[in-house]
């Protein structure tokens, strides 16, 4: 049940064209945060009124309906360069963190006893790793039965963030990835399957025996599925929840990261998840509806106040609270009507 209400709440999410949340403002982009975004937004209609509408269409569809102007914000876990924000007169912050996860369903290995480095990983979507009881893959799980089975990779189709921090992250760690693959929102995929949002991806996996993929983990815990303990930068495995991922932005330093663009990715520390991303939210510098600019700071500002819990529940990572100030001396330096006035 909990599957299909996550499946059916994503697609309605992507498609519909009026309000989802009897919404006053609108957003568009990274399936990653959409669980907390869901959560804020339904705690948010009932302790003010003020509803949104958020597309979960992928990254690369927020940034394009944000440089549009289709939408009031969009979202992405790519963050965009200083440059790029400055050539679409675009600010970004980041809004939540949380974790990519491989995923699984072999039969008779339970989540978490499944162990994998980056190095397998890559392998694996590159082609080279077939089987399942591949040498290479046993030799990571001594004493683990894998099966003599096919593997079936799984993907996403769409442009999105999370394979944004998942093929970075792979560049870093994986021989020859970086060559063949690179990294990026949408990328040539060697060999496997597509899903669109990370919902596609979970349903896929969810169905396909001797399947591999990568989902937000939200996803992983709401469709139920089996989850790989990774070997992080200090060479520990280490199983993925929100204390592993707020070790790997522990030293995220924001005030020196131009236009807050910051990658979390195989971060150092025995403790930190090594594909940990943020996702943020983008806006117009220079805002031709005002009040919906203030609308979505104040559902922003709001959740950064009162949202931590509902992440945690759901293993994301609060933004910290200095950060949280950065973000709003950002927002009122930057954020102006057309007649130059503050928003915020």
């Amino acid at each position: 049940m909990q599957r299909k209400a996550l499946t059916i709440v994503g697609i309605v999410a992507a498609l519909i064209a009026g309000p989802l949340f009897g919404a006053d403002i609108t957003g568009a982009g990274a399936t990653f945060p959409y669980p907390i975004y869901a959560k804020w937004a339904d705690a948010y209609r009932k302790a003010t009124g003020v509803g949104m509408n958020y597309q979960s269409i992928g990254s690369g569809g927020g940034i394009k309906q944000i440089t549009a102007k289709t939408v009031d914000f969009g979202a992405s876990d790519a963050p965009l360069k200083a440059e790029d924000l400055e050539k679409n007169g675009l600010i970004q912050f980041p809004a939540i963190m949380g974790g990519v996860v491989p995923v699984y369903n072999v039969k008779g290995i339970a989540p978490g006893q499944l162990r994998l480095n980056g190095q397998v990983l890559a392998d694996i979507y590159l082609g080279k790793l077939a089987k399942w009881n591949d040498p290479a893959i046993e030799k990571q799980n001594a004493g683990l039965k894998l099966p003599d089975q096919a593997i079936s990779v799984v993907h996403r189709s769409d442009g999105s963030g999370t394979t944004f921090l998942f093929t970075n992250y792979l560049a870093k760690v994986g021989a020859g990835w970086k060559s063949v693959v690179g990294e990026g929102t949408a990328v040539k995929w060697p060999t496997g399957v597509g899903g669109k949002g990370n919902e596609g991806v979970a349903n896929y996996v969810a169905r396909i025996d001797g399947s591999i993929g990568y989902v937000e983990y939200a996803y992983a815990k709401q469709n139920r599925l089996a989850y790989a303990q990774m070997a992080n930068k200090d060479g520990q495995f280490v199983t993925p929840d929100d204390e592993t991922f707020r070790a790997a932005a522990a030293g995220a330093d924001w005030a020196k990261a131009p236009g807050m663009y910051l990658i979390l990715t195989d971060q150092p520390g025995a403790k930190s998840w090594p594909i940990t991303g943020a996702s943020f939210i983008l806006m117009h510098k220079v805002q031709d509806k005002p009040e919906h600019a203030k609308e979505v700071l104040r559902f922003f500002d709001w959740s950064f106040k009162n949202g931590s819990g509902m992440a945690s529940e759901l293993d994301y990572v609060p933004m910290p609270e200095t950060v949280v100030k950065l973000i709003q001396s950002q927002w009122k330096s930057q954020l102006k009507d057309q007649a130059g006035r503050p928003v915020y």
